[in-house]
């Protein structure tokens, strides 16, 4: 199927529904077998005696990977086509798991975590081209939203399922590489309707975020935003005064409204200029954020706003595809999608230190002060780019 062509009228014809449904069933298996794996990880280092900077070195390495490997990703693709690379990263991606069973040298596994991070890399930058590419400009924004809403449901089930079966042993690594597998079918079923990538760019990673930053840099705030806040809210909860229990439970209320905004944002991103929306999310993120001190005292009013909060921040990263898919095909959709990954990537490793050195420097309200300035500042750059063409 020719990914670049018009859409019928009316919406999505059968083959395109087909090939998006088999894009985010990948990546929805991978985002189960990753939030399986990356508690895993760390529990079984806690366990072998590492200590928590060891931890937190050996997870920096997938994100380094992803740095390093993902301007590398759209020329693999045009060389060796779509779906062979993404066939080439699942399969690493259930080696390298299994190998970290297989070699218990913590040493060994960073290695191991960074060639995880390879695997991952592909992973996440082919099927989110194969999801802009295959979706029709009138519905993008739909597409997107299904995909970032189908992604947070596979996240929130991998850690059930560790939970189930436990972490000693081979077996959370056999199911892990299981589920990885399984991303082989959907890819399979696809055949011809992966896009392939045939024309080159020579734009570089960098010429995308100058000359897209609206949409760019919503993925480094959404990753600073979220790995922050998802780490340190338990923190900041116990902090306030809440129980342990409690203090844990205002992760899920987060994840929850991401679950439920990511359609509705993208719907409206169908409608009306997405930068428009874009502005709107940090907006919200800035005053959610700002809030958050003054609900401590009222639980249920907190929930609220973070549920709310969760939901439509997630929209950076739903829109701020969207936004890349409206305007760059080709190659240069799939260099702009690997830019977006590695400015996602930076935002989880500088998002937590950053809402930690604000704890410490307010404590506790630093936690809410520090993500209110995270989000004022992309308002400001986001609101300097219209007139223009991004």
């Amino acid at each position: 199927m020719d990914v670049s062509a018009p859409p019928r009228a009316g919406g999505l014809d059968r083959s395109r529904r087909n090939t998006i449904a088999a894009a985010i069933f990948t990546i929805a298996l991978v985002g189960m077998g990753l939030s399986l794996t990356l508690p895993l990880l760390s529990l079984r280092m806690e366990a072998g005696g590492m200590s928590g900077g060891f931890i937190g070195m050996n997870t920096a390495f997938g994100g380094l990977a992803t740095m390093l490997g993902a301007p590398f990703v759209p020329r693999l693709a045009r060389r060796f086509g779509v779906r062979p690379v993404l066939f080439f990263a699942v399969a690493l991606g259930a080696t390298t798991l299994l190998s970290f069973h297989w070699i218990p040298n913590f040493d060994a596994w960073f290695g191991l975590r960074f060639l995880f991070g390879v695997s991952l890399t592909i992973l996440f930058v082919l099927s989110e081209y194969w999801i802009n590419a295959a979706a029709p400009p009138e519905r993008r924004g739909l597409v997107m939203g299904i995909y970032a809403t189908v992604l947070s449901l596979g996240f929130a089930a991998g850690p059930a399922i560790l939970a189930a079966v436990g972490t000693s042993g081979i077996a959370p690594f056999a199911v892990g590489a299981a589920i990885y597998l399984l991303a082989m079918i959907p890819i399979a079923l696809a055949g011809g309707d992966t896009p392939a990538i045939e024309d080159e760019t020579k734009k570089s990673v960098l010429s995308f975020l100058r000359a897209a930053p609206a949409a760019t840099l919503a993925g480094f705030i959404y990753g600073a935003v979220e790995t922050g806040a998802f780490g340190l809210l338990p923190v900041y909860g116990r902090r306030i005064g809440f129980e342990e229990q409690a203090a844990a439970a205002l992760i899920t209320v987060v994840a929850l409204g991401n679950v439920m905004f990511q359609i509705p944002i993208g719907l409206l991103a169908d409608r009306i200029d997405k930068r428009k929306v874009l502005m709107g999310c940090a907006l919200v993120g800035t005053a959610g954020a700002a809030a958050i001190p003054f609900l401590t005292a009222t639980p249920w009013a907190l929930w609220t706003v973070l549920f709310v909060w969760g939901g439509i921040v997630a929209g950076l990263y739903t829109v701020g595809l969207s936004l890349l898919g409206a305007r760059y095909t080709g190659a240069e959709l799939a260099t702009a999608n690997a830019t977006f990954v590695i400015l996602y990537s930076l935002g989880m490793i500088a998002g937590p230190p950053v809402i930690g050195l604000g704890m410490d420097a307010a404590d506790p309200h630093g936690f809410a002060w520090s993500l209110a300035g995270m989000f004022a500042i992309y308002v400001v750059v986001i609101g300097a780019r219209f007139g223009k063409k991004d």
